[in-house]
């Protein structure tokens, strides 16, 4: 279909010639307006297709299909605006809508092995996947049809088969990253993460803390996790230990719920012994161009020392934006009870900001800064009973990869009888 209708009439005022002369009159002028025309088709096609991915990368779907409209309303017989329109319902959610769409156009081009594409990825997201055999059968060198072939037989369960999709779609197209990614998450994904860390406080008023521990956590089940660790203290010069371990349940309607405890060899530095258990719960917006997502989690801690005991209360409420931003807003109500004194309660808070810095590939730098403000009162030697405090602080995160990362953290503390605390601490993680 043209871009414009052409119509031509010959001008009164050329000269009477010969029929020959006139005709060639006639074809120059048909050709120049005819290129004049593909021009601005050719023109026209990049741009408006440009002004619809803009759109859909920001997740303006009234604004791209608005466009779409548009241009079917001037080429209403145009299959690839059609595709596109059924492409930009899909990707809106609409599937209703785009699985229509997707058997109109196939009625009209059944052998269209993008439209059966298209069909196949509605169908999936609806837990179908019976069109991505016949978009393969149609154009079986294609490796994209095989990759997505592939995912969906993951998502089955069927990861023998799966497997062999992606080869197939790495034979046809070695530089295929979508294949390569796709095989490496048939490896499984790591059930164990084991941490090492080392944290050291600068008091301004004694010897410095030190402390090293080490963590393991295991995923047995997509249910039942369990963590384990110890760690080696040194408080004012004076030596402890302590092990800890939690079980952990992950509930659809609960969330994760975990209950653990510890036993320590504390000569009166640290807890002789703790308990603790934590619920958190999390909600996902994926269409949402703000708010990603909400985690709220609620925990109880209980402390046994020598001379107290102590119970903490925390909530946590986490904000997950765009782009791996979060922020957070943490309280804590304190509940000490020293021998020959009586109860008391004391509050504190903190918020944090996370973002990301920096990506190179598989390899990512982020962020995060907090400030945390309140009253603690757990009687340990390095706190000296009871003190009001001021927090500042900060960390990096390096993930060299989806297996590795390492952390480092660092905090300012301003405390009441102008005593500070400079913290810094650093972890390696490994999952395996």
């Amino acid at each position: 279909m043209w871009c414009h209708q052409l119509n031509f009439t010959p001008s009164r005022s050329i000269p009477a010639g010969s029929r020959v002369s006139r005709l060639l009159l006639f074809m120059g002028s048909l050709t120049l307006l005819l290129l004049a025309s593909l021009a601005q088709c050719q023109e026209r096609a990049p741009d408006w297709q440009a002004q619809v991915r803009s759109y859909s990368d920001k997740g303006d779907w009234s604004a791209a299909l608005l466009i779409i409209e548009r241009e079917i309303t001037r080429a209403p017989q145009d299959l690839d605006l059609r595709a596109w329109r059924a492409r930009v319902l899909a990707w809106s959610g609409r599937l209703v809508e785009a699985q229509q769409e997707y058997l109109a156009l196939l009625k009209v081009a059944p052998s269209d092995p993008d439209d059966w594409a298209g069909l196949a990825n509605v169908y999936s997201r609806e837990g179908q996947n019976s069109a991505l055999d016949r978009a393969v059968q149609l154009d079986p060198n294609r490796a994209d049809l095989h990759a997505a072939r592939a995912r969906a037989l993951r998502a089955l369960g069927a990861r023998s088969r799966a497997r062999a999709e992606f080869q197939k779609a790495l034979s046809l197209d070695s530089t295929s990253t979508e294949a390569r990614a796709g095989l490496n998450s048939l490896h499984g994904e790591p059930r164990h993460e084991l941490r090492l860390g080392n944290e050291t406080d600068f008091l301004s008023y004694t010897a410095a803390n030190e402390g090293n521990w080490a963590s393991l956590a295991t995923r047995w089940t997509p249910v039942w996790a369990t963590s384990l660790g110890g760690g080696e203290y040194q408080r004012s010069g004076v030596m402890a230990a302590k092990f800890i371990a939690s079980v952990t349940s992950h509930l659809p309607r609960w969330g994760a719920v975990t209950a653990g405890g510890a036993v320590g060899h504390d000569n009166t530095v640290i807890p002789k012994s703790e308990a603790f258990f934590d619920l958190d719960h999390g909600w996902t917006a994926r269409d949402a161009r703000v708010f990603r997502g909400l985690e709220l989690a609620y925990g109880q801690h209980w402390y046994w020392y020598q001379a107290a005991r102590i119970l903490t209360l925390n909530g946590t409420a986490i904000i997950y934006f765009p782009r791996d931003w979060s922020f957070s807003l943490a309280a804590t109500e304190a509940r000490s009870a020293f021998s020959g004194t009586g109860v008391e309660w004391r509050p504190s808070g903190s918020t944090r900001l996370g973002f990301p810095l920096r990506t190179w590939g598989a390899a990512q730098l982020s962020g995060s800064v907090f400030f945390a403000v309140g009253t603690e009162d757990f009687a340990r030697s390095d706190q000296i009973g009871s003190f009001a405090s001021q927090t500042f602080g900060g960390g990096l995160r390096l993930r060299v990869s989806s297996r590795q990362d390492v952390t480092f953290a660092s905090s300012y503390q301003r405390r009441t009888q102008g005593r500070t605390d400079t913290y810094s601490g650093l972890s390696y993680g490994i999952r395996f």
